[in-house]
């Protein structure tokens, strides 16, 4: 998993079958620290996240998962809205 800010959104009025009704944000990763962690991705939402907000990302075999369709072509998806964190290092 990987934290995020959401930075837009993709509109698609044309998706492959098991991605109707998502919204797809562009995230920005970022590090605890909230510096840029690497390159900005796609991902799906069912959840409600925002422009602005952190968010939680899940990749690969665990967000095909949550979309619930055998075949939808989902690599990411925002399983969390981060309301706060903190990270104590030595």
């Amino acid at each position: 998993m990987l934290m995020g800010k959401v930075v837009g959104s993709v509109w698609a009025t044309q998706k492959e079958a098991g991605m109707e009704n998502l919204k797809l944000l562009i995230v920005k990763p970022l590090d605890f620290e909230e510096t840029e962690a690497g390159k900005m991705l796609i991902a799906a939402d069912r959840i409600g996240a925002g422009v602005g907000e952190r968010v939680i990302v899940t990749q690969g075999t665990p967000a095909h998962i949550l979309s619930g369709e055998k075949r939808a072509p989902i690599d990411a998806a925002v399983v969390g809205i981060v309301d706060s964190s903190r990270c104590n290092r030595p």
